[in-house]
């Protein structure tokens, strides 16, 4: 009936309530934690522990502590290089299956072309436009694939939505890290990469446009014609059904 439960430290307790009164406003940016001795007083915790508290809650981006500062930790204001960390220690847990990231992938960034489309300036577009030229001139695939993250960055920028520069970068970084090794050994290498460049014509056609309904289509059947190979028949018949949503 029962699983074994996982023992908490105290510490643990400590960086709960600080994260919890953070998240609910009591504690905005830039105001200062109490000393390391009123913690102590307040949660009824060693020094060790009030320490440790702090350290791990500099080390996920919530407080600054500086030595021999007397007005206590600062509390920081969240940020998109906070929100990248965390969602990388996210999406890189073991459990996070190829097909699950495929799939956010998929929606996330066929919404993304979708706002792009709409929202994007003329000087976002340029540097669409300067990405594809770069993909075109590209001699090898390391060059490609940076040109195509540029072009990923500007279409994401270009959406004017923080969470989703973020949420696109740690994920399509993920993705390509799992099958790295596939796409840099692949026989077809050139065939891949004409594809590829024929498609971000496409969509950047589409978004030059404003046609955001088939950008986001074009952008879904992309991932799913250049990753769908590397995974299960199950897994892509789950995948298919984003493809003509």
């Amino acid at each position: 009936m029962f699983e074994p439960v996982s023992p908490v430290r105290a510490y643990e307790r400590v960086v709960e309530q600080i994260e919890e009164a953070v998240f609910a406003g009591r504690l905005k940016p830039g105001s200062r934690l109490p000393s390391e001795r009123d913690l102590m007083t307040q949660f009824g915790v060693s020094r060790s522990t009030v320490r440790e508290a702090l350290r791990v809650l500099q080390s996920n981006g919530m407080v600054q502590s500086r030595a021999g500062d007397p007005r206590g930790p600062e509390v920081l204001p969240a940020s998109p290089k906070t929100l990248r960390k965390s969602m990388s220690r996210l999406v890189r847990a073991e459990s996070m299956s190829l097909a699950e990231l495929l799939q956010f992938r998929m929606l996330m960034e066929g919404s993304a072309y979708q706002l792009a489309a709409r929202l994007r300036t003329d000087a976002q577009l340029s540097e669409m436009e300067a990405a594809l030229r770069a993909m075109a001139d590209a001699t090898g695939h390391a060059a490609f694939s940076d040109a195509d993250v540029a072009f990923h960055d500007a279409v994401a920028r270009a959406t004017q939505n923080t969470l989703i520069v973020v949420c696109s970068n740690v994920v399509r970084g993920v993705v390509l890290d799992s099958i790295a090794d596939s796409l840099a050994n692949a026989t077809d290498q050139q065939a891949l990469m004409r594809a590829y460049l024929k498609h971000h014509s496409d969509v950047l056609q589409a978004i030059r446009d404003r046609d955001g309904s088939l950008a986001a289509q074009l952008a879904r059947q992309a991932l799913y014609d250049y990753y769908g190979r590397h995974l299960s028949a199950a897994d892509q018949n789950l995948l298919a059904t984003l493809v003509t949503s």
